[in-house]
């Protein structure tokens, strides 16, 4: 199989001009800074403007990307803004949290402030990716007035059940990863170029700033409280009034929420779901990637152009549907094909209902019968992560080869399968069960087992058994009282072969990417009355789906000066029962040309646990950026470290700030937050 790499394209219908850095003002004279692509017309013939609102330092952060997909609409026609939130990178002001109120009330100026630029025509989009992707839908609920469409890519709906944060009640790790490198992100100094000579104080006010890191804020709000509830365009899907793109992939933490949306929102929406990890499509990892830039541009020219380009003709829902492939930790490519609904949900899916019986899964129920497991704590070294990043497809974080962990599981296996059987939607598990503990949750992996005993997950659902009501109005379990659950498990697409079987694998433990619970739970499991719903795609004749292949304009100009490294390993001491997960993701060093800078950043984080001992888990995420040119010379270290004891969490953040060598600033938090349920 060739898979198609992203062309670069450096002519387009119109001559783009770039403005390194431009001044948006707000109401409260803080000044958001801007990188600017345009046709050079654009000032005596306006054109709609896409605006991209994120921390990420547009200077030197994002700017590679940033090239390949502002300078390509540009050359299209739009004037395209890649704007730095409030108090990170060259922005002027203070950031503490994310889609806070103020950042929502500053896109909501910003736009209002483009619309009205001799460049533009009035008309505004907004995209993004993660965070970007997140605040498009924010400010979307917003309605300012210029802004008429979205793209958003890799986000949630809903901040508390489905982000980084928690799953189904349970404590994710990556949230802690990803509020690590917040933190160390957010605390990077304004360059000096564009700030002037101020640099040096707005960096220390910055960091002297911050109280207390987001991971701390986070750990206070277990539960979906109005802190989740802010920011979550579920709460009211009307308040979103504009015509919406939705993209995810299959392999990123967030694809759930593009069926949700699609199924919610009162406007034109689209949906589009490929193999990828947390990737824009265009260099989507697992592959293969598409040409989403064309794509988009067909989007945009539809709703803030006018243009009838067909777009809205298509189908509502696209999706990649998955063929079995052996499991690695890296995956360059997924075979597969790409299918279509009119809608969702679909007026073609059926429900399959599957009985978890004492001898496997089976279409009829059997007799009761009392299951009982306990699972190792180091029960899911085979997950990867929660939310894989791609990395440029050389990070080992995609899940594995399942078999170590279906060992150590609770399993239920189908008979080999005589037909093709496509799944597309969320598998609904339900199960009667006990448990010894007040406290415990319940992970529950789909699995596509091949016939020569490879397993590869295909899905999996989380459930805090305290949160199996209610995520707010929490309440505990009564050790060895039966009780009836349900767990909603991720969505998925996926084709299962015939002579493969399908495996359905139940724990109550799955570290290092859930929290474990303060004891070590035993589950009893009746089976006989538990089953699991699978959503049936019947197969039918279908238009071919395809899409041009990736292009993008080039990328900024880097020179590599020590090269990257990605890794993962655990290491087993088999005297201490210690298990040791080490991640390392490290961008090397590298100078980006066109403002001479020098760069290095990187990560090194750390996961333990003593198997049968809970208490003994700790995660460590260590980071370090340094950025130079000339004389100027910054650098930062920050390390945050989580513990737990039976009742609360132990959370230590430290930073140290160092320029020209020489520590400027440190600062270290040592904070004990109550467990609430967890």
């Amino acid at each position: 199989m060739t898979i198609p790499e992203c062309t670069e394209i450096d002519q387009f219908p119109h001559n783009v001009v770039e403005i390194e850095n431009i001044w948006v003002p707000m109401s409260d004279g803080v000044r958001l800074a801007a990188r600017v692509w345009m046709p050079e017309d654009a000032p005596k013939n306006p054109v709609p403007a896409i605006l991209e609102y994120i921390p990420y330092r547009k200077r030197d952060g994002t700017r590679i990307k940033d090239d390949s997909r502002h300078r390509y609409w540009a050359g299209h026609g739009y004037v395209c803004i890649r704007l730095d939130i409030r108090g990170t990178g060259d922005s002027d002001g203070q950031i503490t949290d994310e889609y806070s109120k103020s950042e929502q009330d500053d896109a909501v100026e910003a736009i209002a402030w483009i619309a009205e630029q001799e460049w533009c025509s009035g008309s505004v989009g907004m995209t993004g990716i993660s965070w970007g992707g997140f605040n498009s839908l924010q400010v979307a609920a917003r309605r300012p007035p210029a802004l008429k469409t979205i793209i958003t890519h890799c986000s949630t709906d809903d901040r508390y059940a489905d982000d980084v944060h928690f799953m189904g009640g349970c404590m994710v790790n990556d949230g802690f990863f990803w509020g690590s490198v917040f933190y160390h992100m957010m605390a990077g100094a304004p360059d000096p170029e564009i700030a002037g000579d101020s640099w040096r104080e707005q960096w220390l006010t910055r960091m002297e700033n911050w109280q207390p890191p987001t991971s701390h804020i986070w750990m206070k709000h277990q539960r979906r409280d109005d802190y989740w509830r802010h920011g979550s365009v579920c709460e009211n899907y009307d308040d979103i009034q504009i015509p919406v793109f939705a993209v995810g992939g299959w392999e990123d933490g967030y694809s759930n929420a593009v069926p949700r949306l699609l199924a919610n929102l009162n406007v034109p929406a689209k949906g589009l779901v490929g193999p990828w990890g947390h990737k824009y499509p265009e260099m989507g990892i697992p592959g293969p990637a598409i040409g989403f830039l064309q794509h988009a541009l067909r989007w945009w020219d539809h709703w803030l152009k006018g243009d009838d380009t067909g777009i809205m003709n298509e189908p509502a829902y696209t999706v990649y549907m998955h063929e079995y492939t052996p499991p690695e930790a890296c995956l360059p490519y997924i075979p597969g094909r790409w299918v279509t609904e009119p809608s969702w949900p679909s007026p073609h899916t059926t429900t399959k209902t599957l009985s978890l019986n004492s001898d496997g899964l089976s279409e009829t129920p059997g007799p009761s019968v009392k299951m009982q497991h306990v699972s190792p704590q180091t029960l899911g070294a085979t997950g990867g992560s929660w939310c894989p990043y791609g990395m440029g497809g050389s990070s080992p974080d995609l899940a594995i080869d399942q078999r170590e962990d279906d060992g150590q599981s609770l399993t239920f296996d189908s008979a080999p399968l005589d037909d093709n059987l496509e799944l597309l939607g969320a598998p609904e598990f339900r199960a009667r069960i006990a448990v010894d503990r007040e406290q415990a949750f319940l992970a529950v992996r789909l699995c596509d087992v091949a016939p020569d005993g490879t397993s590869r997950r295909i899905s999996f659902g989380l459930l805090n058994l305290c949160h199996r009501n209610d995520r707010e109005n929490i309440s505990p379990m009564t050790p060895g009282e039966w009780t009836d659950i349900t767990i909603k498990l991720n969505d998925l697409a996926h084709s299962v072969a015939p002579g493969h079987r399908l495996r359905i694998a139940v724990s109550t433990c799955y570290w290092p990417m859930i929290w474990p619970s303060a004891k070590p739970v035993e589950l009893s499991f009746m089976a006989g009355e538990s089953a699991i719903d699978l959503p049936i795609r019947p197969q039918r004749e279908e238009e071919q789906v395809s899409f041009d292949p990736p292009e993008s304009a080039p990328s900024a100009a880097t020179t590599t000066i020590e090269p990257g490294v990605s890794s993962r390993s655990i290491d087993r001491d088999l005297a201490s029962g210690r298990w040791t997960e080490t991640l390392v993701e490290d961008a090397g060093v590298f100078h980006i040309e066109a403002i001479d800078l020098e760069v290095s950043h990187g990560l090194t984080c750390t996961y333990s646990i003593v198997e049968g001992d809970p208490l003994s888990a700790e995660g460590v995420w260590r980071w370090h950026t340094t950025r130079s040119r000339g004389d100027w010379d910054t650098a930062i270290y920050t390390q945050t470290r989580l513990r737990a004891t039976e009742t609360d969490w132990l959370i230590d953040t430290d930073i140290d700030a160092q320029e020209n060598g020489r520590s400027i600033f440190s600062k270290a938090w040592r904070e004990r937050i109550p467990r609430d349920g967890m």
